[in-house]
Parts: structure tokens; sequence; C-alpha cells
């Protein structure tokens, strides 16, 4: 791919853009944590895609966005379910108890177990330098779940990150079949309405809620509503269009960092020095198993392609950005 003389080299615009989706998808984190002080996860989550899907509406009325056709629709329903409500629930859950940083870094496990979850349903066999890299990272989480709070101990908070891990990599992987019958914009839109859907059960009482929280928290989620999860997506998606995935893939090692930094302005809130050894083992080990799977020849070009598209197409705080925390 980064041989293909049609795809041009990175120019500002695109550095711009490739930076605007990191930067907004990291900042996330914080809004979230900031939005948490008002509102339950669930009703943060409902609120930020309810706005989400009122402004993806009007293109999708109009005609400008192409939603899948309707025989993909229960696996879109079933993936906006699993990737974005299942997801944003035990993200927002566990980001009650553990710092930004933390949550960021874990949150970063999710280009790795991508890559082996497509290497596996592909029917490719692992390799044993990302077999590795993936040790490394889970050594990193290990440092992460006894030191993301106050005192060094153990924090169950931390499996629910996990499981948001693993919630958005099989979004990314099973997503794939259905890529070649519909844009990948149109297929995000059709899932954040799928997972808005799933969110609305616990929504009863937000309206209620609206009326109490304070004005800065209602700014959280409209920021969480519209630039991460709608402008993010858009500047990421505008960055691959102009140069090699795996250039603008790379981005998003810099994500818990940034966050870790947004948090500490915005929040006050210090990484623990085991919190930073977990992050830094655990993103050396992302980048281990990620660069193994970008070196496998062994497939055909068609099925070495399927992991590569998962792996950057990914909001990390949406579905990241993703969409994708």
């Amino acid at each position: 791919m980064n041989g293909n003389p049609a795809i041009p080299r990175f120019g500002g615009l695109t550095l711009l853009a490739a930076g605007f989706a990191t930067l907004t998808w990291s900042s996330s984190f914080a809004a979230i944590a900031y939005g948490l002080q008002a509102f339950t996860p669930a009703e943060l989550s409902l609120l930020r895609f309810l706005i989400a899907s009122a402004v993806f509406a009007v293109p999708v009325a109009a005609g400008w966005i192409k939603l899948p056709p309707m025989r993909d629709w229960p696996a879109v329903l079933a993936l906006g379910i699993v990737g974005i409500t299942v997801y944003q629930l035990t993200l927002g859950y566990a980001m009650t108890s553990i710092s930004v940083g933390a949550a960021a870094v874990v949150i970063a496990l999710s280009p790795g177990v991508t890559s082996a979850l497509a290497a596996v349903r592909l029917g490719e066999q692992i390799s044993r330098s990302s077999v590795i890299g993936l040790i490394v990272a889970l050594a990193g989480v290990v440092l992460i779940t006894v030191g993301a709070g106050r005192d060094v101990r153990f924090e169950p908070m931390t499996l629910l990150l996990l499981i948001s891990v693993l919630c958005t990599s099989i979004y990314f992987v099973w997503q794939k079949p259905l890529l070649p019958r519909t844009s990948a914009t149109g297929f995000t839109v059709a899932s954040i309405f799928a997972g808005t859907l799933g969110l609305l059960p616990f929504g009863a009482h937000l309206p209620a809620k609206l009326a109490l929280v304070p004005h800065e928290q209602l700014w959280s989620a409209l920021y969480l509503g519209l630039v991460p999860t709608i402008f993010g997506y858009l500047t990421w998606n505008f960055a691959l269009s102009r140069a090699p995935a795996s250039k603008v893939s790379s981005f998003m090692y810099v994500q818990p960092l940034v966050a870790s930094f947004i948090a500490w302005m915005w929040l006050g809130q210090i990484p623990t020095w085991l919190t930073a050894a977990g992050g830094l083992l655990a993103i050396t080990g992302v980048v281990l198993t990620v660069r193994s799977s970008r070196k496998t020849v062994a497939l055909p070009q068609r099925a070495v392609a399927a992991p590569q598209r998962a792996i950057v197409a990914m909001p990390a705080d949406i579905m990241p950005a993703g969409c994708r925390s």
C-alpha cells in the first residue's frame, strides 16, 4: 500500500486532519470524565449519541449518506449494540473509578487485539512477534490494573476496559464483509443509529436530569456528540484518503499521551508511576503486534487487506474512533 505511487505523501493538510482527529479523540476521555460528574455513564452515552444521530439524520434524509441495504441490518444492529452500546457503557462505568490516562492506555490495546482477531478470522496463523506483542501489552495492563487508583491495589474496573477493547475489536473485524455493499461512512452512521437505540432503555431519567445538571456538563456532552463523534471521524477519513493508512494509523500511538496531558490540564489528574510504566509496556506491545501483522505476506493481497482496514479505520473513542473513547 505504501508503495502505490497514486497515494500522495503526507502533506500539511493531511497532517493537520490526522492530528485534529487524534486530538479530538484524545480529548473525549477527559470530556467523558467531566460529564460523569453530573450524568451516569448510560445517560452521558445516550445524550452524546442522540446528538450525533440527530446531526447525521440530516444528510441521510437528504440522500447524501447511503445506509447499508436492508439485508445487512441484522448484522449492523448487532455490531452497533456491541461496538457502541456495550463499548460506551463499559468504558463509562470503568471511568468512574479509573483515571483518564489509564483508560486511554488500555483502550489503545484495540489495534493489537483487532489485528489478532482479524488474523484468526481469516485463518492466518498469528506470528510469534504478534504473540509476544500481546503478552507485553497485557503485562502493561496488569501494571495499570494495580496502579490505576491512588493506592497500589487491584482495580477491578480495569476489566471493564478490556471488555471495551474486545467489543471495539469485534466491531471492526466483523464489519469487513459488509463494507463492499456500502461505504465506510454509511456503515458507521447506521451503527451509530443502532448503538443509540441500544442506549435508549437506559435513558428513562435523562429528560429530568437535563433540567438539573450544570451547563458545563451539558456543553461537555454536546462537545462529545459533535466534535469527536462527527468531526473527528470525518477528518480521519479525509487523512486516510490522502496518505498511506500505515502512516495515518501511527497517530493512534500518541493518543494515551495526549489524553493524559489533557486530563492533567483540565481535570488535574496526574498518572501514577505504575500507570506510566504500564502504559509504556502496553503501547510497546501494541506496536509490536500491529507491525507484525503488516509484515505478513503469506496471505493473498485481498485477504491481507482485511486486518489492515480494520485497524486503521478505528475511531478510538466512539469505536475509538474512534470513532475510537
